[in-house]
């Protein structure tokens, strides 16, 4: 029933970023994404103006996704799209719009769980230019894409979640930590907003921290059992401090500001490698990737570079493309589940909250 190389279509609309992509077996023909410069006014995401901008992107980026891959839409073997998690109304729009368009091609739809895809994206074939490292130095360059080998650890973090995944294959997962309070993207995120800085603000931060010093200021690290992760107190520490320093000297954070986020990022990264090395160690497991759209810091990618070289990983690092949410992430998810001919049927609905576990 299914084929060998498989045109899929997928779908990604699960918060502020509309995106289409067509994937070939494992190779992707086109992936764009249409972004909403709209929340940088209101220092977040909006859910509703969100779900309006879907609404006028859905139908010019697919299109444009599909002219250039260079197919037509009777090449189409399958329709994915993300069925959370996400925001609600953002997720709505993209599951009728891949519903809609299944049954007037009648081809199968596949629901895909959006982290499933931040993990799955490390197996995209990909021959242009590919992010790895070699002898514990960080490349670009047109070289041969690796893909981790089972099972490895994943450690996936945004602005919504922070998880080590033990993969044991492509659609077989387990969540072995996870943050108990907030996500470390959004703990980027809420400093830099007391920083000054717009909204997304964890960019800015990455930035900054280029030039300053990454131990000037310490904050606490919070204890935490098992794998697991919180950056709730964090945040907190970091806001009392701010509010103490300028309270003493108004220019404190303009005078320091390189420093702040160089000592902010630096403490965060340090939590999430902490809580590496422990389950690798643990588990036995030398198989490790980082996934999601804090995998973009060049800080936490420096520091699993320097930790694998020392603890003997085999590191995987997504190309920045495929970090940030993107369709070609569900794409590659989706070729798996076309091959288990794992499809969904016209009654599926989207879902804020998905349970990981298939």
């Amino acid at each position: 029933m299914t084929q060998k190389e498989p045109i899929i279509l997928a779908i990604e609309s699960s918060c502020d970023d509309t995106s289409a992509a067509v994937l070939k077996n494992e190779s992707i023909l086109s992936n764009l994404i249409a972004g909403q410069d709209v929340h940088r006014l209101y220092g977040g995401v909006v859910p509703e103006l969100a779900s309006r901008a879907h609404l006028q992107n859905i139908l010019p980026v697919v299109d444009a996704a599909i002219e250039k891959a260079g197919i037509q839409l009777i090449d189409i073997d399958a329709i994915a799209f993300t069925k959370g998690p996400g925001l609600l109304g953002s997720l709505i729009v993209g599951t009728s719009f891949a519903k809609s368009l299944s049954m007037a091609l009648d081809v199968p739809l596949i629901d895909v769980n959006h982290m499933y895809g931040h993990v799955l994206a490390h197996f995209i074939d990909d021959e242009e230019e590919e992010t790895k490292v070699s002898d514990g130095v960080l490349t670009d360059g047109p070289i041969k894409k690796e893909k981790p080998k089972f099972p490895f650890i994943c450690l996936t973090v945004s602005g919504g979640h922070t998880q080590i995944i033990l993969v044991k294959d492509h659609l077989e997962m387990e969540i072995i930590g996870t943050t108990i309070d907030d996500a470390a993207g959004e703990a980027f995120d809420k400093a830099a907003k007391m920083l000054g800085f717009e909204y997304p603000g964890g960019p800015l931060i990455d930035k900054h921290s280029v030039n300053g010093a990454p131990l000037k200021f310490t904050f606490t690290r919070p204890k935490v059992g098992g794998y697991d992760f919180s950056f709730s107190g964090l945040k907190t520490g970091i806001l009392y401090f701010l509010q103490k320093q300028v309270k003493e000297n108004p220019s404190f954070i303009e005078e320091n500001l390189d420093d702040l986020c160089a000592s902010i990022q630096f403490t965060i990264v340090d939590i999430l490698i902490r809580q590496l090395k422990r389950v690798t160690k643990d588990l036995g497991i030398q198989e490790v990737a980082i996934a999601g759209g804090v995998s973009a810091n060049s800080g936490l990618r420096k520091a699993l570079t320097e930790t694998g070289g020392s603890c003997n990983w085999n590191i995987y690092i997504p190309r920045f493309e495929y970090c940030t949410d993107n369709a070609a992430m569900i794409a590659i998810t989706a070729k798996f589940m076309f091959e288990q001919e794992l499809f969904a049927d016209q009654t599926v609905t989207a879902m804020a909250r998905v349970p990981f576990a298939r």
